[in-house]
Formats: C-alpha cells, sequence, structure tokens
C-alpha cells in the first residue's frame, strides 16, 4: 500500500511538472510573439502607422496576415478581413483653381488663395478696379474694415468677407478679389477646417504685392481670368476583421486600435521639437494589437464554445475613433448578437512595481461586478465605472454593448516620437493577455450579459473653458456644427432637451462650425451666463435658452 501511495504521489508530481512545463514553454511563446508584433508595427519602416498612408497598410497587411495564420475567418468586406472607411479631412484647394491676372498665373497659396467658403466656378471678366459694375468680378480692400475693428476682440474677419461677398452679389458682383493695402496684419489663409455657410460667388485673396504689381493704377483695366475649384479631402482608413464561428447565438468581441500619429501631421502629438519625426506607438498601440493576435490564437483552441469571437483591428482611432464608429455603423455581423465588448489601448508600459492595471466599463454590465475583483494575485487593479472614453469601445457602449478597457497607464512617451518597441513591458503585457483569457473563460458560465448605462468619463486635462454643455461631440461628422454623440446624464444638455443626433449650430451670437470652433466658444462664457443654444434637428432648427 505504502508503494502504491508513493508511485501516486510521484505521478502525481510528474503530471503536475508537466502541466508547469507546458504553460511555461506556452508563456514563452507567447512572450516571443508578442515582441515580434511590437516590433514589426512600431518600425521605422511603417513611419507611425497614420490612418491612410502606406505605413498603416504595411500594418493591416501584417495583420490580415496574422489572422489568416490562426485560422480566423475574414469578416471584413468582400470576403477578405479589411473593411474600408472614409476620413473627411476638411477641404482642399483641388489643382484646377487658377488665377491669372492679365494673362500672368499666380501661384495658389503663395500669390493668391481662395477663401473655404468660396463658391466653385469660373470668372471671366476685364473691369475697373474703381469701378463696380453689374455682370463683372468687384473688388475689397480691407484697410477700412480692419482699422474700424482694430479693438474689437468679437470681430470675425474672415465671416465679415463672406458676408461682403453675398452683399456684393446681390449688386451683380460674379466675384470678388480680396486684398489687404493697411498695415494691420489680417492673418487670413485657406482653413482647410473651416466648415462655413457658401458664399454666392467666388472669392479669392491676392497678397498685397500682386495687387501693386499688377494693379496699381485703379482706374485701369485689367483682364482676369479666374477658377475656383475646392473640394472636400479625404483618406481611406482599414479595419481589419477576423472571425471565429462556434455556431453561437452571442459574440464576443475584441478590439484594439493599431494606427497610430504617423510624423504628428494631425496636429495630435505632443512632441514639441523643431523637426517633424515619425511616431512608433509601440505602446499606442502596437501593444494592444500584439495582444489582440495573441488572444486570437488562444480562443481558436479553447475548449470552450459558448461565445462566438469577432476580433477587430481599428484605424482611425486617433483621428476621433472613425474605425470603430463605422463598424457600429456598418456591422459584418449582426450586432444585436454581440455579447460584450473588450478593447485593449496601451497595455505595453505595466509598472514592475505596482503592477497597476486599469479596467474601464465595470459599470457596463452587473456581471462585471461577480467576475472583476480589486485584488489579484498578481495586478492592483484600478475600475472605472464609465463606459465611455478616448478609446474605441465608446462606439460599441453606445450602442448598448456592455464594454471593458484595458489599460496600463499613461507615460511621459505618450503621443511622442520616443514611444518604442524597446521600452514595453513585454512579461506585464503576457500577464494582461493570460488574464484577458481568464476572464472571457470566466465570463463563458454567465450567458448574455446585461447592459447598464454609466455615467460619461469626463475629458483629461485641463480644459481651456470654465463651462460645459454636457455633450459629447461625434469627431467623424464632416458637416457644419457639432453633431452631438452622446449627451452626459444631469448636465445641462440633458436638462433642457438636447439629444443625440442633434447638431449644435449657435452657441451666444456665435456660430458653431466645427469641434474646435465648439470648443473655443465655450472659452468664452464662465459659469452663471445666460445664454441662447440653437440646434438643428433634422431639418428643424431648435433654440434653447440656457445658464451655465
Amino acid at each position: 500500500m505504502v508503494r502504491l501511495l508513493l508511485l501516486l504521489v510521484f505521478a502525481t508530481q510528474a503530471l503536475y511538472a508537466q502541466k508547469s512545463k507546458k504553460s511555461k514553454n506556452t508563456d514563452n511563446i507567447i512572450l516571443s510573439n508578442l515582441q515580434a508584433h511590437v516590433g514589426f508595427l512600431a518600425d521605422d519602416k511603417l513611419e507611425g502607422r497614420r490612418t491612410g498612408s502606406p505605413g498603416e497598410k504595411l500594418a493591416y497587411e501584417y495583420i490580415s496576415n496574422q489572422f489568416s495564420q490562426i485560422g480566423l475567418t475574414p469578416r471584413g468586406d468582400n470576403g477578405g478581413y479589411i473593411q474600408d472607411f472614409e476620413v473627411n479631412e476638411g477641404r482642399q484647394i483641388n489643382k484646377t483653381t487658377r488665377l491669372l491676372i492679365n494673362n500672368f498665373v499666380l501661384v495658389p497659396e503663395k500669390d493668391f488663395f481662395p477663401f473655404a467658403f468660396s463658391a466653385n466656378g469660373t470668372v471671366e471678366a476685364s473691369p475697373t478696379i474703381a469701378l463696380a459694375e453689374s455682370g463683372t468680378i468687384w473688388f475689397l480692400d480691407l484697410k477700412e474694415m480692419l482699422e474700424e475693428n482694430k479693438n474689437n476682440p468679437h470681430f470675425d474677419l474672415s465671416d465679415a468677407i463672406r458676408l461682403k461677398s453675398n452683399d456684393v452679389a446681390g449688386k451683380g458682383a460674379t466675384g470678388l478679389i480680396v486684398y489687404n493695402s493697411s498695415a494691420i496684419a489680417d492673418e487670413l489663409k485657406f482653413e482647410p477646417k473651416a466648415k462655413p455657410e457658401a458664399a454666392k460667388i467666388p472669392v479669392v485673396y491676392i497678397t498685397n504685392n500682386m495687387k501693386k504689381r499688377f494693379m496699381k493704377d485703379e482706374s485701369a483695366v485689367v483682364n482676369i481670368n479666374m477658377t475656383v475649384d475646392i473640394g472636400d479631402k479625404k483618406r481611406t482608413g482599414h479595419n481589419v476583421i477576423g472571425y471565429i464561428d462556434n455556431g453561437a447565438t452571442t459574440t464576443v468581441i475584441l478590439g484594439a486600435h493599431y494606427d497610430h500619429l504617423g510624423y504628428g501631421e494631425d496636429k495630435n502629438s505632443l512632441f514639441t521639437g523643431p523637426t517633424p519625426a515619425i511616431h512608433n506607438g509601440a505602446d499606442d498601440n502596437a501593444s494592444g494589437t500584439a495582444a489582440l493576435i495573441e488572444l486570437g490564437k488562444l480562443l481558436k483552441t479553447t475548449a470552450s464554445k459558448k461565445n462566438n469571437y469577432l476580433f477587430i483591428s481599428f484605424s482611425g482611432e486617433e483621428l476621433g475613433l472613425f474605425g470603430s464608429k463605422y463598424f457600429t455603423e456598418h456591422p459584418t455581423i449582426e450586432l444585436s448578437t454581440a455579447n460584450f465588448m473588450i478593447n485593449l489601448d496601451m497595455v505595453g508600459r505595466l509598472s514592475d512595481s505596482t503592477h497597476g492595471l486599469s479596467i474601464g466599463g465595470y459599470g457596463t454590465s452587473p456581471v462585471w461586478g461577480e467576475l472583476l475583483k480589486e485584488k489579484d494575485d498578481f495586478f492592483t487593479i484600478k475600475f472605472d465605472s464609465s463606459g465611455t472614453g478616448p478609446s474605441d469601445h465608446t462606439s460599441f457602449y453606445r450602442k448598448d454593448i456592455p464594454v471593458l478597457f484595458f489599460f496600463t497607464g499613461v507615460h511621459g512617451d505618450y503621443h511622442k516620437p520616443s514611444d518604442d518597441a524597446d521600452k514595453i513591458n513585454y512579461s506585464g503585457e503576457l500577464q494582461v493577455v493570460k488574464y484577458i483569457y481568464n476572464l472571457i473563460g470566466a465570463a463563458d458560465g454567465k450567458g448574455r450579459l446585461a447592459f447598464s448605462k454609466t455615467r460619461e468619463a469626463q475629458s483629461s486635462g485641463k480644459s481651456s473653458f470654465r463651462v460645459t454643455l454636457g455633450i459629447m461631440p461625434d469627431y467623424t461628422y464632416s458637416g457644419g456644427g457639432v453633431r452631438v454623440d452622446g449627451v452626459s446624464d444631469g448636465k445641462l444638455a440633458q436638462r433642457v432637451g438636447i439629444k443625440a443626433g442633434d447638431v449644435v449650430i449657435q452657441l451666444g451670437d456665435h456660430k458653431i462650425p466645427d469641434v474646435q470652433g465648439y470648443m473655443e466658444t465655450l472659452g468664452k462664457f464662465k459659469k452663471g451666463d445666460a445664454t441662447k443654444v440653437k440646434v438643428k434637428r433634422g431639418t428643424e432648427e431648435v433654440e434653447y435658452d440656457i445658464v451655465f
């Protein structure tokens, strides 16, 4: 009997040792894979993976290849892994735009530029500068306008020119050429992000040097040939989507964005150096993408089949959640079958001393309270109840899907060229991957998770304004004004009746051209100020009295 017991003990120890060795081998493989994925995605040759760039293409081809090797079913467009979406960057001066004065060709954006509000069209005329005659081009010197308003902080020169152009159009002008002969700088330039109302006629600005060169004698006739062609500036982003079909009625969605900042062209870098530099984005978010790929491998071989699994590598996150929002509006699975969504964004810089892991979305389902505990054998976990925030899980929360957002914290290399692969804590990221894998397994026995609404996450950092309306802007909206993506519970917008889908077009006396204009306008108000807010709801305009 003793001998038999000893044999059983030895056999058990051997089995444990075998399992431990297998687990260690698996960990080493994942660790090596994470290093390889981040190393490729954060390499200089990808030039920062800016949405729509050649570097983004190299990245999505790599991710697609990884999905294929895992055996994930393509779930993008046209039977492939890729889902295209459009990013509207604003307006651009098209190549057909030109201005000839007395047959001399002026150089766009050096000698002249059309205003962003200019109407498109071609005008040929031989006007006299000093005469304002119907049926020809008119001229506007800004000198008087600038001198009259030099002490007026609320004066909007560009809008004043637009209004003037419509006024002269009503008097018969077919085009307007603007110049500035005063000593007061006008700071005018083509504004690609501006979304003003269109003028009725083509309107261009010429430098004072060009005016003096060709139109010094205002009583002379000048021959003008002017074509204004302003169009939308667009680029294409690409989501990468793979699927594991277990024949289940519900699907777990796992996502991580793979785009980054390129050379900082979109003005979202924190780098202050004099020369543009590649932003490799090793942590943000090559780390999350690498973890997503490895979770795909683990879940492909898992014994649990109670959910299907959808893996999405998003682009356009750095521009305002473009890729994830596009997917939720154009899903490639039936979105009503989504059980929950897990988002991995910046999971590569775990502190070896604190092991601090942030998990957002804790309040989006009561089940998370059953599965997630503050005390963990490895991590020190900080929970955030909100289902919203500056990453892609927000797009799914807005569709009433429970979410979780995994994040190891901000660091000094955030949105800087120094966010490189050699700074990633790969052992720490391995632990994040294992934690999420085990969590998904634990959730498997809970069936379909109930959804709960949460508070709206507040933007981090110091605001440039002292008041808030309580809306979440839709950064993907390319029209004029600010489309409301969500309304914060209990805040001003909700109290007065503003709804998701409304477009804020005016605040007080200030028209709202876009998100940036909205933020700038908020900075003009303080707590206690009474004003009005005007929104467009469908084809109607609705005005509300508000007090900040």
